[in-house]
């Protein structure tokens, strides 16, 4: 009988919402690893106070560097344990629209209950029933079991000029009247966009996408990430 227990996992028992502010982290660090109390508060829509005491927390669980009135530095180890949770809500995305026909605009919400499930062994063989994918339904890479993560080189098409020739590759908001959006204008994972012209008042694009035009938003160009 297979043990979901969770035994002798490398995902610890952390509750609910650390996994939150976990993932949170994982989310809004910067480059070099560091983010601030004011900008996760903002992040998690949380009042600083709560931000504070739980990363002073997570400070004694050795998973951010905390010094008063400094940016947090996450560790290596506050760095793993984040990616473990965002690799179960991506490993879970990515099982309800391969295994269960969800479209990719209906499985977010899913994802952020099944996330909490305390089972190294469950995802693993989540992973493996869907043949270990490199991605997302929405192009986010998953992290693997030791939390390692595909780099990308990745740029919102808000950032590309008229004339180009790019492939959609990711969104950076998975809310389900954006991906509607998308999906209504047949702007999937990759495509092939050509932006044919960009408005200087609103810096809206007109792109074709299989031979049709389509204007988009300034606030959709920003969240659709593209490579050349």
């Amino acid at each position: 009988m297979l043990d979901l227990s969770g035994k002798g996992s490398n995902i610890l028992k952390t509750t609910l919402t650390e996994e939150n502010y976990l993932k949170a982290l994982f989310h809004v660090v910067d480059h070099e690893g560091k983010v601030t109390i004011n900008e996760l508060s903002k992040f998690l829509n949380v009042k600083m106070p709560s931000v504070n005491n739980m990363m002073k927390k997570f400070a004694e669980k050795n998973w951010v560097i905390y010094e008063t009135y400094k940016p947090l530095k996450v560790t290596e180890k506050g760095h793993r344990e984040a990616a473990l949770v965002v690799r179960k809500h991506r490993l879970t995305e990515m099982f309800l629209v391969k295994k269960m026909n969800f479209g990719w605009e209906n499985v977010h919400e899913i994802a952020e209950q099944l996330e909490h499930v305390h089972s190294a062994v469950f995802f693993d063989k989540m992973d493996e029933i869907l043949d270990y994918p490199k991605f997302d339904p929405h192009g986010e890479p998953i992290p693997d079991k030791d939390g390692n993560i595909i780099a990308q080189d990745l740029q919102k098409l808000s950032h590309c000029k008229a004339g180009e020739t790019v492939i959609f590759t990711s969104v950076t908001l998975s809310d389900d009247a954006f991906l509607n959006y998308l999906t209504e204008r047949n702007l999937l994972l990759n495509k092939k966009i050509n932006i044919l012209k960009i408005e200087g008042f609103d810096k809206s694009f007109t792109v074709e996408v299989d031979g049709k035009q389509e204007i988009l938003s300034r606030k959709a160009t920003d969240k659709i990430l593209v490579k050349k």
